[in-house]
């Protein structure tokens, strides 16, 4: 069980058409629309068109629901490390662009979740277990760009901390423009974002 999920209360069936899941979608909704901290579970429960004890139902909290929210985006973003690092076979380069590609898929399938996390600033304890969290994988992410350095296949005339900066802000800056339901599809956006990058940044 990851840290930020231990407040959330246990799944129910809850009322047709308010499951859990229906709730979480627009609390995350509310929580990019009008920021964390100015909206309560009122709000929620208002938007949905039921009582706040049909919202406590699923959730323990509006913290609970933060955690769950962030949890989505967060465990989706470690399973992408985890699995790119397992994967000895290839080349650090090979594997840097597998992981910018899923990356880029990540947040366009979790687009509301990974706005919400990148926004988080560690106000409270659960943003800030999710900070650290988060940190982690950046770190992560950094140490595959120094190895695709290391091994000749990135241009020497930029640091690969300042790569690693370059790329994946370029990255996150996707939840400011990106629609799912848009012209470009998260697989055809994930190579084009690559095919930039890597162009860029490929030794000569």
């Amino acid at each position: 069980m990851s840290a930020t999920s231990d407040t959330a209360a246990p799944r129910t069936r809850g009322r047709p058409g308010y499951d859990r899941e229906t709730v979480l979608r627009r609390a995350i909704e509310l929580f990019n629309r009008h920021g964390y901290d100015a909206t309560s579970v009122g709000d929620i429960a208002a938007d949905l068109g039921i009582t706040k004890s049909a919202i406590y139902h699923h959730f323990a909290s509006k913290e609970s629901m933060l955690s769950a929210a962030l949890d989505e985006a967060l465990e989706e973003l470690n399973r992408l490390v985890d699995a790119t690092a397992a994967t000895q076979a290839a080349t650090a380069y090979d594997r840097l662009r597998a992981t910018v590609e899923g990356a880029v898929r990540i947040l366009a399938s979790h687009l509301p979740a990974v706005t919400l996390l990148l926004r988080v600033r560690g106000n409270s304890e659960i943003e800030q277990r999710a900070l650290v969290r988060r940190r982690h994988i950046d770190e992560q992410l950094a140490s595959l760009v120094r190895q695709a350095a290391d091994e000749g296949a990135l241009r020497t005339d930029v640091d690969p901390e300042l790569i690693s900066r370059l790329v994946f802000g370029m990255v996150n800056s996707l939840v400011e423009w990106y629609h799912p339901d848009g012209s470009v599809d998260p697989a055809a956006l994930s190579e084009r974002v690559a095919d930039v990058v890597f162009e860029g940044l490929r030794s000569s």
